[in-house]
């Protein structure tokens, strides 16, 4: 509001201070807008440069699995130790507190359970509702090779677009069919067609020959999925190699919350993914950390 007064003259110009631009420090989102980089900012972490995802999502095909019967009660504990969550709109709605600060990554594809053809997704969530929810990312299930190959593709294609238009990146998960073979080619084939077609970011499985070329000819970040449960000095030798051979951080769900200590073994996996611990290291850590429990 104008007063009597002259305003104050301005006079720290710093003539001899260039401004600098800052960069961005995740693999080939420099061009992104500011918005955009925000949100991945808010998913990885700036000092790491790295993710810890909690998938939390697995209900939208298979209903109640194991360990996610009660997201208040098995979930909800574990949510200070990830960087984001990645979810449905129900279970956000319905079950996350709105004063969580962890990022969200919104699953927006969908349409079939694990009594049909897995491949034949659609787009669930329209992009209003994504808004309306602060999600940081919108995530749609690619199934290159898959029997709906072409209809998931787009499903994405067409997400990546209309995230672009406000600011919401696309993250595509390649998913594999129980007929595909998992190797360093097709993961190479998969997650090079999602970068080429937009996708912002992409989770991919580990596969111990030949990640690193998987990771090396992405031009995005990839986020390891975590899969079926296995042994947890098993799942920390899995993220510690994954990270070392060019992962960006890892996504796993019933490897955390399948765990019979859910609580430590996220910790541990935080420790594996930001600080390059080793998985003798992590185990201990996870071992010291259960018996706290």
């Amino acid at each position: 509001m104008p007063d009597d007064q002259k305003p104050k003259e301005a006079k720290e110009f710093c003539t001899d201070i260039l401004q600098e631009t800052e960069g961005f420090y995740l693999k080939g989102c420099g061009s992104l807008d500011w918005g955009m980089k925000n949100r991945m900012a808010g998913i990885f972490n700036p000092d790491s440069g790295r993710t810890v995802m909690l998938a939390i999502d697995h209900g939208y095909f298979q209903g109640p699995t194991s360990g996610l019967e009660r997201v208040d009660v098995n979930i909800l504990p574990l949510v200070p130790y990830a960087d984001t969550l990645m979810l449905t709109r129900g279970i956000l709605r319905s079950i996350i507190p709105p004063s969580v600060s962890q990022s969200i990554v919104l699953r927006v594809s969908g349409g079939t359970s694990i009594l049909k053809e897995l491949s034949n997704e659609d787009l669930a969530v329209d992009i209003e509702d994504a808004i309306r929810l602060n999600a940081s990312a919108m995530a749609v299930q690619v199934f290159v090779g898959g029997e709906h190959e072409r209809q998931t593709i787009t499903n994405m294609t067409k997400m990546v677009d209309i995230g672009t238009r406000y600011g919401i990146p696309t993250l595509a998960v390649t998913a594999v069919g129980k007929d595909m073979e998992r190797d360093a080619r097709y993961f190479r084939l998969a997650t090079r067609i999602c970068a080429e077609l937009g996708a912002h970011y992409i989770k991919s499985y580990y596969i111990e020959d030949g990640f690193e070329t998987v990771t090396s000819c992405c031009p995005v970040p990839i986020v390891m999925a975590g899969g079926k449960k296995i042994p947890e000095y098993d799942a920390l030798t899995m993220a510690y190699n994954a990270i070392q051979e060019g992962a960006a951080g890892v996504d796993m769900g019933r490897n955390i919350f399948q765990s019979e200590a859910p609580v430590a073994m996220i910790q541990a996996v935080n420790a594996v993914v930001h600080k390059n611990e080793t998985p003798d290291k992590a185990y201990e850590l996870f071992k010291t950390l259960k018996e706290e429990c």
